[in-house]
C-alpha cells in the first residue's frame, strides 16, 4: 500500500467509523505531511480523492472538513449472497473454479488483478455464476487469499468496505459459456448483475453475476414524493 492509499483509507476509516463527524476539521496538509513524512503533493492528491468521494469537503484557506452525507435514493441493493440463500432457510455452498492473477493489458480492468470464477449454490443447485475482477493495487491482501471456503464478495464485504458503487441490470440469454456451469440450455434467459465498487474513489472491484431466469427476483420498495403525484 502507497503512502496514499495508507492516508486515503486511514481518514476514510474514521469517518465511516463516526469518529470524526460531519463539520469535524481533518488535520491540516501540514499535519499529515509530518504524520506521513511524506511531500504535501501526496497528501494533496489523497484528500482530492477523498473530496471527489464525497467524504470530505476542501475549503479555500480554511482546510479540509468531513462532508455532510450526501442523500440517495437507493433503487436497487445486492445483498451478500450467503447471507440471502441462508436466511431463507437454504444451504448455501460456494465452488470457485479459477483463481489467477491478471495484468491490466490482458483486459478491460484498468489495474493489475486477481480474477476468480465460481458458482454459487443454493440447496445444492447453482444459483448463480460469478466472474470477478479484484485490483492489487488497492486489496494487495487479496493475492494471498484462495476464496476455496469463501467467496470473494464475501471476503471483501468483510475486509474492505465501498463507498460508491454502480450497478448494470438486463436480461440475457446464456451462451454455452455461461450456460454449462449453470446446467441450463444454451439460450435460456438469464438475468446478469455487474457491479462495480470504488472506496475513497480508489477501484476496488467489478464482478459480473449471472442467475438462471426462474431463481432470483429484484424487489425494491418505494414510498410516494411529496413532489410527485
Amino acid at each position: 500500500m502507497t503512502i496514499e492509499q495508507r492516508i486515503r483509507t486511514e481518514i476514510a476509516s474514521r469517518i465511516q467509523s463516526g469518529e470524526w463527524r460531519p463539520g469535524d476539521r481533518v488535520p491540516f496538509e501540514h499535519e499529515l505531511v509530518a504524520r506521513y513524512g511524506c511531500s504535501r503533493a501526496t497528501v494533496s492528491k489523497a484528500l482530492g480523492a477523498l473530496a471527489k468521494a464525497g467524504l470530505i469537503e476542501r475549503r479555500r484557506k480554511a482546510g479540509s472538513f468531513v462532508a455532510q452525507p450526501q442523500v440517495h435514493s437507493a433503487v436497487l441493493e445486492i445483498p451478500d449472497l450467503a447471507q440471502l440463500i441462508e436466511a431463507r432457510g437454504e444451504t448455501y455452498r460456494w465452488e470457485k473454479t479459477v483463481s489467477r492473477p491478471g495484468r491490466a493489458t490482458d483486459s478491460d480492468f484498468p489495474q493489475p488483478f486477481l480474477w476468480v470464477e465460481g458458482i454459487h449454490f443454493e440447496g445444492g443447485h447453482p444459483f448463480a455464476l460469478e466472474r470477478r475482477a479484484i485490483s492489487l493495487l488497492s486489496v494487495p491482501e487479496a493475492e494471498h487469499e484462495d476464496f476455496a471456503q469463501i467467496a470473494p464478495g464475501t471476503w471483501l464485504l468483510r475486509h474492505i468496505p465501498w463507498t460508491s458503487a454502480r450497478h448494470r441490470i438486463r436480461a440475457i440469454p446464456a451462451d454455452r459459456h455461461d450456460a454449462d456451469p449453470l446446467d441450463l440450455p444454451s439460450g435460456s434467459a438469464c438475468l446478469e448483475l455487474s457491479r462495480t465498487t470504488w472506496r475513497a474513489g480508489e477501484l476496488i472491484t467489478s464482478s459480473r453475476q449471472l442467475f438462471p431466469g426462474d431463481r432470483f427476483d429484484l424487489v425494491a420498495e418505494f414510498k410516494p414524493s411529496a413532489h410527485v403525484n
